[in-house]
Formats: structure tokens, C-alpha cells, sequence
């Protein structure tokens, strides 16, 4: 094994298709490769893995594309795993709410029957699992107060036109089963496997993390400075549901937005204020982003072809995609931003 990391250490570059990439090059002595051991173990923790289909004929298999792309980081992150998906507006006032209840057998029907008795009469909730979409018309904050008052349990995960949002505990596999992933149809779709590392192991501390409406990102990596941008962005009246450092960098960029930087500008502000190791994978209504810290410490590869691009944590996540043998694979660069748009 070491032989074979001291070679790694040598070289002057990695193919974006090699299972590892390593964060920076250092000499090849058994000391630099004692030393880089522990960075290498951490460089496994967490697999992320987005898809924008711009075929508009295949976007009725995202799900197929997807969930084998999230499946295959099963050791990755087996703890939790989720999935933002974006599919058909349902109107143009409706949202679509994303709910979460980890109480057994919750009575998801009588739930939907007080909504459209004391809220919204039009309104149509889906269960599944522990889960359920709620689209409706309701103000969002109202709906929140709501809740918290009749149903405290129900969490909700995601709110926007377009955006749905399933994350659960438990392996990558079981988890898209339970939930049918390979079902969904849509544009685009973000995932994210976990590996706990700095916070506790719960649906809600399970990725995407969202913020606003339409917005969310999945991060491998790790922040040194979240606490600090957490105690800012409370300073400003926002609230955060759990203590996990993806959720203040996914706060960080809402913000910024909400104060009227496009999500390139917020980007680029979150290049000078976040500080640590990471690659964010960002979804909106209708593009996918992804970005690396200034070193490119977490891994990453990306494959475009004229019907899809898709990145993930690993080449193989992306090997059961159609035409990959012709798609365009790169390594994203540190401290650039990639944006594709539906």
C-alpha cells in the first residue's frame, strides 16, 4: 500500500476516471506519505452527485440516471443519504413543500385532510415512507406556524415551485428503495451520501440543505469557520434547524442572494468567507453549479456529452450513464465556478 501511494505521490497528474485524486502533490518519501495518510482517509468521507438532463426526451429517466449514480457511493457515506430533484412546476402560485415525519406510522391522510379543511381546500399531500409532498397554495410561513403548532413532528424540508427534497438515515441503497428515486422525472437532481463527521447522524442532519425556495447544495468536505458564519447570519434574524456546517454554508449563499447578489457574486463572496475543505454541488430551479476550495482538497470529476452533464465524488458513479464513452470528462478546478443551465 505504500508503494503504491509513494507512486501516486509522484506523479504530476491524475486522470479525472482514477478512483482517488488526491488533494495536492507532495515528494515522494515515506515521511510526505505518512503524512498525507490521514488526509487521504478523510478524502473517502461523503459522496455527492448531480445530473442536468438537456434532453428534454430523457428527462422522464432522471431518477434511473441518478439513483445508480448515488447507490454506487454506498460506502462513502453510510449513514444518511438524500435527494433534491427538480420536476414540473405544478402552477404558477402552488408550491411544492417537502415534508419529513420520523414518528412511526404518522397518519400522513388525516394530516392532509385538516390542511385542506383549515388551510388550503385545493391542497393534495402524497406520502411516502416517511415522507410527503404537499403542494399548495398556502403561504409558506403560514403553513410553518401551522405546523409547529398542530404537527411538531412533521418537518418541512424544502419549499419552491419546482424543487423536492427526500433524505432519510440509513444506507444509500435502502434509502432509494424506500423512497422509489428511480421513479422521479424531471431536470436535474443533486445527491449526497453521508459520512458523520463533525455533527449528529438524523434525517434533518442528512443532506441536500436548503434554504429559501428553489435553493440547495450537498457538500463533501469539511468547514473550520461554520460556527462563526452561523452566529453572523443569527445576528440577522436567520434561523438554522440543525448544528452541521453544510447547512451554514447552503444559509451563507441564500443570504447573499436575498441581499441581491446573483449566485455567482455569492459564490465569490463564499470563496473569501468559508473556510476549510469542501466541493459544493448547488442546485437552483434551473441550473446546477458546482465549485472546489482553493486546494481541491475533495474529490471530484465531470462527464458532458449534448444530453446531460453529470459530476460525482467518483468516476464510477458515472459509468452507467448513456454515451459516457464519448462525453467530455474534466476535473473541476479549484476556486472556479461551473454552472450549466437547464
Amino acid at each position: 500500500m505504500l508503494a503504491r501511494l509513494l507512486q501516486c505521490l509522484s506523479q504530476d497528474s491524475l486522470s479525472p476516471s482514477s478512483a482517488t485524486i488526491l488533494p495536492f502533490k507532495l515528494a515522494a518519501t515515506p515521511v510526505a506519505a505518512m503524512a498525507i495518510l490521514p488526509l487521504l482517509a478523510e478524502s473517502t468521507m461523503c459522496g455527492i452527485v448531480g445530473i442536468l438532463i438537456k434532453d428534454p426526451a430523457l428527462r422522464s429517466q432522471l431518477g434511473e440516471f441518478v439513483t445508480p449514480m448515488l447507490v454506487c457511493l454506498d460506502e462513502r457515506g453510510p449513514d444518511s443519504a438524500g435527494l433534491a430533484a427538480f420536476e414540473e412546476h405544478p402552477s404558477a402560485d402552488a408550491r411544492r413543500i417537502s415534508l419529513f415525519c420520523a414518528a412511526p406510522d404518522f397518519d400522513w391522510a388525516s394530516l392532509g385532510q385538516r390542511i385542506c379543511n383549515e388551510l388550503d381546500a385545493g391542497a393534495r399531500l402524497s406520502p411516502q415512507a416517511a415522507s410527503a409532498e404537499l403542494v399548495s397554495s398556502v403561504p409558506v410561513e403560514k403553513l410553518r406556524a401551522w405546523l409547529a403548532r398542530h404537527a411538531p413532528q412533521v418537518h418541512a424540508l424544502a419549499v419552491g415551485k419546482s424543487i423536492r427534497v427526500i433524505k432519510d438515515e440509513g444506507r444509500p441503497g435502502d434509502i432509494a428503495r424506500r423512497y422509489r428515486f428511480e421513479t422521479l422525472a424531471g431536470t436535474h437532481a443533486i445527491g449526497h451520501t453521508r459520512m458523520a463527521t463533525e455533527s449528529a447522524v438524523s434525517p434533518l442532519h442528512a443532506h441536500p440543505f436548503t434554504a429559501g425556495e428553489d435553493f440547495c447544495l450537498v457538500h463533501n468536505g469539511s468547514l473550520s469557520n461554520h460556527h462563526m458564519i452561523r452566529r453572523k447570519l443569527e445576528r440577522k434574524g436567520i434561523r438554522f434547524e440543525t448544528d452541521n456546517d453544510s447547512e451554514a454554508a447552503c444559509r451563507y449563499l441564500q443570504w447573499r442572494m436575498q441581499e441581491g447578489d446573483a449566485l455567482e457574486t455569492a459564490i465569490e463572496a463564499a470563496f473569501r468567507e468559508l473556510d476549510g475543505f469542501y466541493t459544493l454541488l448547488i442546485a437552483t430551479l434551473d441550473s446546477l453549479v458546482v465549485v472546489r476550495d482553493p486546494f481541491a482538497c475533495k474529490p471530484a470529476v465531470a462527464a458532458e456529452t449534448d444530453a446531460y452533464v453529470a459530476v460525482a465524488s467518483e468516476y464510477r458513479s458515472l459509468a452507467h450513464l448513456p454515451g459516457i464513452e464519448q462525453a467530455e470528462l474534466f476535473e473541476p478546478a479549484p476556486e472556479r465556478i461551473y454552472a450549466w443551465n437547464v
